[in-house]
């Protein structure tokens, strides 16, 4: 009887699930831990998984999301059953709509009594439904290897989204085998992102004739432009981005988070003369972008009525609904590479005297000129602009490689899209295809994990900050080099700035709804936590702050003082408001 007993070694759900996670190629972790998951966070730790805990669910589903693009591999989030499931859909429906590799997994309550009013009892599989490519629940421990391999395949096959695993509680605690558990997770496959496996991949390439009619119709056309998008950001499509645009010298136009796939400072950037670019061009070759809001639906009148769209996308099901007039359903950097072997056996170029690019580059420089001539200016009490332009002189500053700015608010936001200057690929996170506010905090851990030891920088209202904002604690806890600069005007878009007819009825004496109070003392949390703080006011303390904070490389909030008058309601989006 003792002879057999040392020779049979049982492991729980636990440690399986664990195990799977490892040998899957998981090697971070985003959560909060409780009943039933406390153990199974603590075996991911010993299977060599980093697992970074966090105070909420919501900025943990950002941070994992945002992983997940920024490094192609499954960002995975970890949630308490119940409310702690509900918490992670802000998360997990965030990767969904940005179309990043994700996957929420949550304990449940034990199988034999559910439906009796359990502890945090949900039903969680319908619950993510509406936000998920995949969901599973493991019913029985030798389920679990195999839900966890399907998971982290579908998050990142085709274009990437989120999946969602169900472990009960009953699961978690049942045991197995060893050997029979090593059986099984022999069957997983460790994940490799697209661009790092060898040899050419048909899936991800699009059809040769479609190919051909692209180059043909860029070649035709009198005013071509190419819009990159952060879906080519994600599949690191820069070089073949680079070379194109090198050999044609057709214009390009990023996307917000597009910015970086080729250098803001490239003398075809067509940023600072964007209206020019998308209302006027005739052929617009669209990779890794989609023609949403973001993009004006790709309609009159913001677009010509008779410009020809080529999308580059790994949906089949966003041509249909776009309806091109070519589809190019594939990879968009495996697509951009046939599309540049294509133009290189005739090969064309613009050339730096085509009356287009002269156009593009003439309004680019004057619009340019009219923003730093802004910009020069120095206004204190501080504007947006004026703190904006030396954060960005600070960023900049840091050279090669580049700070990876998080950014996100209204006013903040839409200033420093037009202000700061990114230089390389995947260094600007911010609201995304949702506008989705919170998600700073939750984005740097992200990135600093991300990119152990680069430099990260938060820009972002007080309003932004104030959803994550106790997340500071965990930047000190994990002595991540984030730095956040918060503008402080004293609330959504400035505080009151209510006319006198909207201030009245028996509650006319409280706050406005847009307003914070004033002067709040934001730096004073980081310092609570062992951080450092900055209070500042002027362009001589700013600087002074960004200089120390950037150097030093150790979490900081910079706490900006802002005219509550700066700025407009709702940002560029007052229309909607």
């Amino acid at each position: 009887m003792a002879d057999n007993q040392q020779s049979t070694s049982l492991i729980d759900g636990n440690a399986v699930a664990a195990k799977a996670l490892a040998r899957a190629g998981i090697d971070h972790m985003f959560g909060v831990v409780g009943i039933p998951v406390t153990s199974f966070a603590n075996c991911t730790v010993k299977e060599g998984v980093r697992f970074i805990a966090f105070h909420n669910e919501q900025s943990a589903g950002y941070a994992a999301g945002a992983f997940g693009y920024l490094t192609g591999k499954p960002g995975v989030l970890l949630t308490v059953s119940g409310p702690g499931c509900v918490h992670g859909l802000a998360g997990l429906s965030n990767a969904m709509i940005n179309t990043w590799p994700m996957i929420m997994i949550s304990g449940s309550c034990d199988q034999a009594d559910f439906g009796k009013g359990d502890f945090q009892e949900l039903d969680q599989l319908e619950a993510v439904k509406p936000f998920v490519k995949f969901s599973g629940k493991a019913r029985k421990i030798s389920e679990i290897p195999l839900l966890v391999a399907q998971a982290v395949n579908i998050a990142a096959s085709g274009r990437p989204g989120g999946c969602y695993i169900d472990l009960p509680a009953d699961v978690l605690h049942e045991t197995i085998d060893e050997k029979e558990a090593d059986e099984l997770l022999a069957k997983i496959e460790p994940f490799v992102p697209v661009w790092s496996r060898p040899g050419s991949i048909p899936e991800l390439c699009a059809a040769e004739s479609d190919v051909r009619t692209t180059v043909s119709l860029l070649r035709e056309a009198q005013r071509p432009l190419i819009v990159v998008g952060k879906g080519a950001a994600y599949a690191r499509a820069e070089g073949a981005l680079s070379d194109l645009v090198r050999l044609t010298g057709i214009p390009f136009l990023p996307t917000p988070m597009g910015k970086g796939l080729l250098p803001d400072t490239h003398e075809l950037s067509a940023t600072a003369a964007r209206s020019l670019a998308i209302g006027q061009c005739d052929v617009a070759l669209i990779v890794g972008a989609r023609l949403n809001w973001m993009l004006h639906f790709g309609e009159p009148p913001r677009w010509s009525k008779d410009v020809k769209f080529i999308l580059v996308d790994v949906s089949e099901e966003e041509m249909k609904v776009r309806k091109p007039s070519v589809g190019l359903i594939g990879d968009a950097r495996v697509v951009v590479q046939q599309i540049l072997k294509e133009a290189k056996d005739e090969p064309f170029s613009l050339g730096r005297n085509h009356p287009w690019v002269e156009r593009i580059v003439e309004k680019a420089k004057e619009n340019v000129k009219k923003m730093e001539s802004y910009l020069a200016k120095v206004v204190v009490p501080f504007n947006f602009q004026t703190p904006m332009r030396i954060i960005r002189d600070a960023i900049l500053a840091q050279g090669s490689p580049a700070p990876i700015v998080v950014s996100e608010g209204a006013n903040t936001m839409d200033v420093g899209r037009s202000v700061l200057v990114q230089t390389e690929p995947r260094t600007r996170l911010d609201a995304g295809t949702w506008g989705t506010m919170g998600v700073g905090l939750g984005y740097c851990i992200a990135a600093a994990t991300a990119s152990p030891g680069r430099l990260v920088v938060a820009v972002e209202g007080d309003s932004g900050f104030g959803f994550s904002g106790l997340e500071v604690e965990t930047l000190v806890r994990y002595k991540l080099p984030v730095v956040v600069i918060i503008f402080n005007n004293g609330g959504v878009y400035g505080g009151d700035r209510r006319i006198s007819q909207d201030i009245q009825g028996p509650h006319k004496d409280d706050p406005a709804p847009t307003s914070f109070v004033p002067g709040a003392g934001y730096h004073t949390m980081m310092e609570a936590f062992g951080g450092k703080g900055y209070l500042v006011g002027t362009p001589q303390e700013l600087q002074s702050a960004l200089t120390e904070a950037f150097s030093k490389r150790n979490p900081a909030v910079i706490n900006v003082t802002i005219d509550p008058y700066a700025g407009a309601e709702s940002g560029r989006m007052q229309h909607k408001n």
